[in-house]
């Protein structure tokens, strides 16, 4: 936790001594000295905010406890391996590589399809290949995101004018499937909806006093009003021992309570937990892709006129729609 504090990453591989595990999904991606050849690491997976979170709330009701023993047994799950950890979350069982000289187009492909990141081999021999299966070897790596993405996509706007020029629900990015939570949801709860959902973060709806709803789990949230965002990465500048006393506050409380956090203050040119990034339907996918970029966050929340949700708009969405009116043009030509 503090590495990805201290990078300001919400994801880290997982590197071990050769010849002793296997690595994720089967693959063989190894860093070797560069002057020998002698092969110093073996990459076999990687660890997100989310497997850490998923780890942790298991087990809760020993957690919950007032008792010494609840402090001790978080202590205890903040000492063990980082290995017993990978796999918690869907990305943590794949490792995916890029050869340097794959296009933007390809690279677009595998993130269109929900892959998050990719290790990038800086000397790779290997042909233009990507899968999860892949055997690789080179001296260092590099990561390669989705967010760097969408930045080269922000910073070359006016060389993609027209297809930036279209409103997110023209264009098709526009995802009207959006989860929530409600403001009576705890975090330990929250944590847990997002393990079973396998998503990074949701909105935080007011509760409803017309219909009885489980507060422990996910809710349709279209047509809502967000009054808050919980995020699997704001909880990555939690010390463990404020866990402790976090976990039973409810998600809407935590958005108050990490806002304020030194942690949280230091991020540059990140949005509150509080504050709701958003966009509407008619929305140009520049204004979106804007603040994606700015406000460093996954997804905008995509709301009507009345301020109540309407869907969202992802990365992985807005790679996919990019992609597709790219090849198009393509065609055309």
């Amino acid at each position: 936790m503090n590495a990805l504090v201290a990078n300001k990453v919400t994801a880290l591989p997982v590197a071990a001594p050769p010849g002793q595990w296997i690595g994720a999904g089967g693959s063989m991606i190894m860093e070797s000295d560069k002057q020998t050849g002698v092969v110093r690491k073996h990459y076999i997976g990687m660890v997100t905010m989310l497997d850490i979170l998923a780890y942790i709330a298991d087990d809760d009701n020993q957690m919950m406890g007032s008792d010494v023993g609840g402090d001790a047994n978080l202590e205890r799950k903040m000492t063990v391996p980082i290995s017993l950890i990978i796999g918690r979350s869907f990305e943590g069982l794949s490792l995916w590589t890029l050869n340097p000289n794959t296009s933007i187009l390809d690279c677009m492909e595998l993130f269109s399809k929900g892959i998050h990141r990719a290790l990038v081999p800086m000397d790779s021999q290997m042909e233009n290949v990507q899968g999860v299966e892949l055997v690789e070897s080179a001296s260092s790596y590099k990561m390669l995101t989705q967010m760097d993405l969408l930045k080269f996509l922000n910073d070359h706007a006016s060389e993609l004018g027209e297809i930036l020029s279209s409103s997110i629900k023209e264009i098709g990015c526009l995802n009207q499937s959006v989860f929530s939570i409600t403001d009576r949801t705890k975090v330990i709860d929250a944590i847990k909806c997002l393990k079973t959902a396998m998503l990074h973060a949701v909105p935080i709806v007011e509760s409803s006093n017309l219909i009885k709803e489980d507060d422990k789990q996910l809710v349709d949230g279209k047509g809502r009003k967000p009054i808050g965002t919980f995020s699997a990465t704001d909880l990555r500048g939690c010390h463990f021992s404020a866990l402790q006393t976090w976990l039973p506050l409810s998600a809407l409380e935590f958005t108050e309570l990490v806002s304020s956090s030194p942690l949280f203050a230091a991020r540059e040119r990140v949005s509150a937990p509080k504050e709701i990034v958003s966009c509407q339907p008619d929305s140009a996918l520049s204004e979106a892709i804007e603040k994606i970029v700015y406000n460093h966050v996954h997804r905008v929340w995509v709301v009507d006129q009345q301020g109540l949700l309407a869907g969202l708009v992802s990365l992985t969405d807005i790679v996919g729609a990019v992609r597709v009116s790219l090849l198009s043009k393509i065609d055309i030509m």
